[in-house]
């Protein structure tokens, strides 16, 4: 079958990849579709280390192909989004409503892929970029089959990500200010969530001043276009001062009640922490390297109740999250298929990477 892989000499799209059968509690999914998020690009820039070779992916949709001894939750022909939080389902984490806390839900590496009978690994647990994989019962969310799965493959990751941060990391009430920091699929579908969690002013930033449409569209009210020496937190600011005479006020008044930061680059963090308002909190959603550090002034934090919080695939709780995000869809309230900005064959991985790094796409799609 047709996979995209990590390797040691890069990435390589190949036929021969074999995929072994569902053991006891595991499914097989034929992929329809997959998303390309900027986590899969970070395995091949160095960025998330991972073992090679192994076949990439993790944001898919598709049909259920075959099921092993003791699934239950799924049968074949059924439509499923799959999941990389492959929780226990048994610990304190899974108990109280947190499956993304649960530890068994890390990693998650293993070989069912081979390729000549030498073992090929996984990836997130999910491995999409494939005609075929391997996962558990619990990864698999079901959707109804109206539901399309060129948009459906999105809602797993990046728009939970950006959604569950608004909707379950953050408490935004109607009325209240917020910014989110680039507008990719994540960054976008946090403006879904804020418009839909009734947010005043809700200012986009980004680099590419062509994604603000779509943010318009979502529900943005404001733009910052970011680079060139921009100094975003005071762009902020400028839109939301402290009063009509000054633009920041006593302990850095003035700003937004909400921040997310999508771009994952500490020094865009560190920025963003200037244009908190009193209260105001930020939340650090996007992914950078495993040993980045940022910094931070403390007495942001300690004058008039700033915060910052971080979140794991935006508190995900999949069964739930995915599911109430699909019906949204369904009802003409959260838009999926202006997020997937377009369709490539799953041999145009390069040209989808392309497109990503020249700011042409919010999110591209693979076809398989």
């Amino acid at each position: 079958m047709r996979a995209i892989l990590h390797t040691a000499n890069g990435v390589e799209t190949r036929d021969d990849v074999e995929v072994r059968d569902p053991e006891v509690g595991e499914v097989l999914v034929r992929i329809a579709a997959s998303g390309v998020c900027h986590s899969d690009v970070s395995v091949l820039e160095g960025v998330i280390e991972w073992p090679a070779p192994a076949v990439l992916g993790h944001e898919g949709a598709g049909i259920v192909e075959k099921i092993g001894a003791g699934v239950t939750a799924v049968k074949p022909g059924d439509h499923v989004v799959i999941t990389t939080i492959a929780a226990c389902g048994m610990c304190r984490y899974c108990q109280t409503g947190h499956p993304n806390r649960c530890r068994q839900t890390l990693g998650n590496r293993s070989t069912p892929f081979s390729i000549g009978g030498e073992p090929v690994w996984n990836f997130a647990g999910a491995s999409t970029y494939a005609e075929l994989t391997l996962v558990k019962e619990i990864q698999c969310v079901t959707i109804p089959e109206d539901v399309p799965l060129t948009s459906a493959c999105l809602v797993p990751c990046g728009v939970t990500t950006g959604a569950g941060a608004v909707f379950n990391r953050a408490n935004v009430l109607p009325g209240q200010s917020a910014a989110v920091i680039g507008l990719g699929g994540v960054g976008l579908s946090a403006v879904q969530a804020l418009r839909l969690k009734g947010a005043g002013r809700i200012v986009g930033v980004d680099t590419v001043p062509g994604k603000f449409d779509l943010a318009r569209q979502f529900g943005a009210t404001d733009f910052v276009q970011a680079g060139n020496g921009v100094d975003v937190a005071d762009e902020i600011r400028g839109l939301l001062p402290f009063s009509d005479i000054t633009k920041v006020g006593p302990a850095g008044a003035g700003g937004v009640d909400w921040i997310f930061e999508c771009t994952g680059v500490p020094a865009v963090l560190e920025n963003a922490m200037e244009a908190l308002d009193w209260g105001g909190t930020l939340i650090a959603v996007g992914q950078p390297s495993q040993t980045a550090t940022a910094t931070i002034r403390i007495a942001n934090l300690l004058q008039c109740d700033r915060g910052i919080l971080g979140t794991r695939a935006g508190g995900i709780r999949p069964h739930e999250d995915i599911r109430a995000i699909i019906e949204l869809y369904r009802h003409g309230r959260f838009d999926l298929d202006a997020l997937v900005s377009k369709v490539y064959a799953s041999d145009r991985f390069d040209e989808v990477l392309t497109d990503m790094h020249q700011g042409r796409i919010a999110r591209g799609v693979l076809a398989f």
